[in-house]
Parts: C-alpha cells; structure tokens; sequence
C-alpha cells in the first residue's frame, strides 16, 4: 500500500509539471511496461521501440478498438508523446534508462490512425 501512495504521489508531481498528459496516461506505461517485458522469455532492458509495439498491443487488449480515442483523451497523440511520458518516468526514477536510451527512439515509430483503426481491427480473414 505504501509503494502504491509513493508512486501515485509521483505521477502527482509529474503531473503538475507536465499537464499536457493525464495522469492515468503516465500509469498505463508502466502497466504496458510490465505487460510487455512480462512476455519476453527472460526479464532485460527493452528499447524505445519495444516498448511502443507493448503499448500498442496492451492498449489494444485493455481498449479494443477505442484505444486511440482513450489515448487522445489523455493527450497522447504520437508515439513521440509516448518518448515524453517514458522520459518524464525517467526523471520521476520510476523507470530507468541506459546511455544509448534517448527521446529520438520514440520518433515516429508508427501512425495512430493505422495502428489503432478500427475498421482494420474488425476484418474478417
């Protein structure tokens, strides 16, 4: 319970620096983080990339095909902003990051409105 306080009071204060995301965007990062390095065949250090293709298919799994439209509603709208949120976590010491780690990672790796379209989710093969 207490680790629970500690880390919602971080992303409080994350919050209140960064206000263009919303806190729950912060949260599900590190829910997609641990979703996405659950699934490797042994725990290590994932990149930027990895973790972006985790979002997606975590988002997807929590939101179907709303998804886009949950992470507009928090402020995310590219995987850029994804990079912001990761970088921020970095500087909170939520999540850690090696020399080779940078916010260039996170550029541009895929287009929200193709990852997240709808009716491409709803094709029947």
């Amino acid at each position: 319970m207490k680790e629970t306080l500690e880390l919602l009071r971080k992303v409080q204060a994350i919050f209140r620096k960064e206000t263009r995301y919303k806190p729950e965007a912060y949260l599900f990062v590190l829910a997609a983080l641990h979703f996405t390095t659950s699934n490797l065949p042994e725990r290590r250090h994932i990149t930027g990339q990895e973790l972006l293709e985790g979002i997606r298919l975590y988002g997807l799994d929590q939101f179907g095909p709303l998804t886009r439209q949950v992470f507009e509603h928090w402020g995310v709208l590219s995987t850029e902003d994804f990079g912001q949120i990761v970088f921020s976590l970095v500087e909170a010491k939520l999540l850690g990051k090696t020399e080779e780690d940078s916010l260039a990672d996170f550029g541009g790796v895929y287009d929200f409105s193709h990852a997240f379209d709808p009716q491409a989710l709803f094709k029947l093969m």
